[in-house]
């Protein structure tokens, strides 16, 4: 793994320790592996975050950090790895998730033209909803569970590498 890369990117936990919106979690900030890149708390964390990247709701963010501190990974990868859905990406992720829970729920896909107002969120969450919802939660679990063995394998395969450059 390149550790000191990832290393030099991630914010120092004093930083996040006083963010305004974590220091609700409080003392629960202090534990040392929350901070920590080793072999397990960076697959751990990728897992969470790749699970909450899927999650359609606001503040992803906060809930990979609770969900971070629950399973004792390291919070600034989950937290980072929400990005993942931003507004380019959403959209196609979005929908690949209500067209994979249509296909489970053997719905048939609906057209829909998406309008930034409530009255549509509620009008579609009836139609759409639980075909999204069930892709969402369907695609968080895949990706949360490649996530976390690809990179517990490139992180014992980076470690069996520098034993083998070391002998040499």
């Amino acid at each position: 793994m390149p550790k000191k890369l990832i290393k030099r990117f991630m914010p120092k936990p004093e930083t996040l320790q006083n963010h305004k919106h974590l220091q609700m979690f409080g003392k629960w900030l202090h534990k040392p592996n929350l901070w920590a890149l080793n072999r397990r708390s960076a697959p751990a964390a990728f897992a969470v975050g790749l699970f909450v990247a899927w999650i359609p709701m606001p503040f992803q963010m906060v809930l990979a950090a609770a969900l971070a501190i629950i399973f004792n990974c390291n919070i600034p990868i989950a937290v980072a790895l929400v990005w993942i859905t931003n507004p380019f990406t959403m959209p196609f992720m979005f929908y690949a998730a209500y067209l994979l829970g249509a296909k489970i729920l053997n719905h048939p896909t609906q057209d829909f033209a998406f309008e930034a107002t409530w009255q549509w969120v509620e009008a579609s969450i009836s139609t759409i909803g639980p075909p999204f919802l069930l892709g969402c939660l369907v695609l968080g679990t895949i990706f949360a569970i490649v996530g976390f063995f690809l990179i517990k394998t490139l992180w014992k395969y980076s470690i069996l590498f520098k034993w083998i450059k070391r002998k040499n």
